[in-house]
């Protein structure tokens, strides 16, 4: 399993026994604040120092990938989507937990007026982020979304679709 921006490690207490987690964080001061929890975990769990656009893995390495509050902050979403398809298995479950942009008109526009100084004060944090968007435009085959607190988190769960390449036979063995 793979963890997008694992951060302080607040989901390494979830993950289950005989599970091995392959969880990455840019931040190093959020790197450090791991250990306690990493020590602590059930499961098998390795950190790395690494950005969601460029992760360490070879492709088709996981079956599933969990992302919690985080796409907000990701530099380059779509990039970083491209790289979690790339090292994620035909059919892999990607689960997320994001804020996004409201639908609500008042609301959605105070996000949007408010985002330029909260990215300044809260780590690039984009309040007004499309996150499920970024998942269509992406081709993630999305499964389900609930949304809470009136749209401003959703829960999304959905799977990689990569394209099977066919070789016409008889082209294969000339």
């Amino acid at each position: 399993m793979l963890e997008i921006g694992s951060g302080t490690g607040v989901n390494f207490p979830y993950y289950e026994r005989g599970v091995h987690v392959d969880a990455i964080e840019p931040n190093p001061l959020m790197m450090n604040q791991t250990k306690k929890r990493k020590d602590a975990a059930i499961a098998s769990i390795e950190t790395y120092l690494a950005s969601a656009e460029k992760l360490p893995f070879p492709d088709d390495s996981f079956g599933a990938v969990v992302a919690t509050l985080v796409f907000c902050t990701i530099p380059e979403p779509a990039k970083a989507l491209q790289e979690i398809k790339r090292v994620s298995k035909s059919d892999a479950t990607f689960l997320l937990f994001e804020h996004v942009r409201m639908d609500h008109k008042m609301l959605g526009k105070t996000q949007d007026f408010l985002t330029p100084a909260w990215k300044k004060v809260c780590d690039g944090c984009h309040l007004n982020r499309d996150t499920l968007e970024l998942l269509k435009q992406s081709d993630f085959s999305i499964s389900k979304v609930d949304s809470y607190f009136y749209g401003l988190f959703l829960a999304i769960e959905c799977s990689n679709i990569k394209e099977v390449k066919r070789i016409n036979i008889d082209e294969a063995s000339k």
